[in-house]
């Protein structure tokens, strides 16, 4: 199953819903995985350390930086960009079938952006 990390911006209420809503999701916030303030390339890094997969609202520079590491070569799990436009109750849906129907291996690399 996919273990994924919440940017510091992105929105606590959809972390907490789909905990809520599925306790067997591994779903950490980047303030809680004692990363809080590093920089968007720091997380993305930490995330392939930790074999988790980043998602965020972040499209500017979480997605360039995310491209530069695949570039470089080095280990970017993935990234999930969700579209703050999206109502909360999609987003939620969203993720959860992500984490249900993807394996690390189709995923690792790209981004990934939502509304699916």
């Amino acid at each position: 199953m996919l273990r994924l990390l919440a940017d510091e911006n992105f929105d606590f209420d959809v972390v907490r819903c789909v905990l809520r809503r599925r306790q067997d999701i591994d779903f950490v916030r980047v303030q809680d995985s004692g990363i809080g303030g590093a920089d968007d390339r720091e997380v993305l890094e930490w995330a392939a350390r930790a074999g988790r997969i980043v998602i965020s609202h972040d499209v500017r520079t979480m997605t360039r930086d995310a491209y530069t590491l695949v570039l470089e070569g080095r280990p970017m799990l993935g990234l999930v960009e969700v579209s703050q436009e999206l109502p909360i109750d999609r987003v939620i849906e969203d993720l959860i079938l992500f984490v249900d129907c993807c394996e690390p291996p189709e995923i690792e690399g790209p981004v990934i952006y939502f509304p699916l």
